[in-house]
């Protein structure tokens, strides 16, 4: 652990004097809604009007969805409910479904059809290869800060805990038809990119623009938004984002990991403890753990460097953030969830249930579609 963070990083003169806001971004995938398999119909899906804010992602099997800002878990819920039901119907009327799932379950396509983007193509050009099989789906959280050393000082507070968040969030056991051994197959396959994975711990904002600018110089990021640590701060909104997680089976499992994002935030900017600041192979290592074990199974004590049972992690850290979620009004909501997810699985360990039925991956495919209803 550091002994001292700097001093550029800013405290709250009260604790949790005011809520912070929240917005939260879900990508799903496009499913035909007789074969099951990806079905890359985004540009016709998106082209009927919307009041939602909803949007193209990186291949045409994918569709993107955007909350407003919020200040209360209860905006957050009736925004998703309602994004996924207006993407729901527009897909419905293409013989296609909405599924809230990391990777495809059914159907292989590669290279998969880019959205016809200038930026996607030139994404092509550049990273060659790495882009021609990239079809994931993830939840990635905003979390509004007052400046950009708030945001470091979050970032520093939320590196322990992304094994954690993602073992919590884990939701794309198959891929192309096959079972990957992975809870997440979602981030091993995003780990190539070269500037995704972990970032590192940084002393102040000054220090995080200085990365920031070294990836850009050196072509691993193509721009700001390019920039794809699991934690990072925003290129275009004042707002601190957390990356890690697949997108969430489930409402209420989405709700769950903007609670605990905005606790940690929150717990972060009124602590006075240093954040831990985890060696970068530890994290990596245990960031490969979380994808391949999921919260059924074992992750890395960072401090003792020893494996414990992940669902011992997810309890340590709503303890942690206990007094932020209390004074946001959202613990009895976390933990009603959490407990939920721990008695009946998470999103990966549902998805094979499903399979072990009848061994049946449409079975699976029909089980995302309902829950992401």
């Amino acid at each position: 652990m550091s002994t001292t963070e700097t001093s550029q990083l800013p405290r709250p003169r009260t604790l949790f004097d005011k809520a912070l806001t929240v917005g939260v971004e879900e990508e799903f995938l496009l499913v035909d809604a007789v074969t099951r398999a990806v079905a890359p119909l985004a540009p016709a899906v998106l082209g009927a009007e919307s009041p939602h804010d909803l949007q193209a992602e990186l291949t045409d099997f994918q569709v993107e969805s955007a909350t407003p800002v919020c200040r209360t878990m209860d905006e957050v819920r009736d925004s998703l409910v309602a994004t996924r039901a207006a993407l729901g119907s527009m897909a419905a009327a293409h013989g296609t479904r909405i599924v809230a799932t990391g990777t495809p379950v059914l159907g292989v396509v590669k290279p998969v059809p880019l959205t016809d983007d200038p930026r996607y193509r030139r994404m092509a050009v550049e990273y060659g290869r790495l882009i021609h099989d990239l079809t994931i789906c993830g939840c990635h959280v905003h979390v509004g800060i007052p400046d950009d050393d708030a945001g470091v000082l979050i970032s520093n507070h939320l590196r322990p805990w992304l094994p954690v968040l993602l073992a919590l969030s884990a939701n794309s056991p198959f891929v192309d038809g096959l079972d990957t051994g992975y809870s997440s197959w979602r981030y091993l396959s995003w780990s190539p990119w070269p500037s995704a994975g972990a970032p590192p711990y940084f002393a102040s904002a000054e220090e995080y623009h200085l990365a920031r600018r070294a990836m850009l110089d050196s072509g691993a990021a193509m721009d700001a938004a390019t920039v794809y640590w699991d934690v990072r701060l925003s290129a275009n909104h004042p707002t601190v984002e957390l990356r890690v997680c697949d997108v969430a089976a489930t409402v209420d499992e989405a709700v769950l990991i903007a609670a605990l994002t905005r606790g940690i935030a929150a717990t972060a900017l009124s602590s006075r403890v240093p954040a831990l600041d985890v060696a970068p192979h530890v994290l990596r290592a245990a960031l490969w753990r979380a994808a391949r074990d999921g919260v059924e199974g074992t992750n890395v004590d960072l401090r003792a460097g020893t494996l414990v049972r992940a669902s011992a992690q997810v309890q340590a850290l709503v303890t942690w953030v206990r007094p932020a979620l209390e004074a946001a009004g959202d613990y009895e909501l976390v933990t009603d969830v959490v407990d939920r997810i721990l008695l009946d699985g998470s999103g990966a360990e549902r998805q094979r249930r499903a399979f072990r039925r009848r061994g049946e991956l449409a079975d699976v495919v029909d089980l995302l579609v309902a829950q992401t209803a």
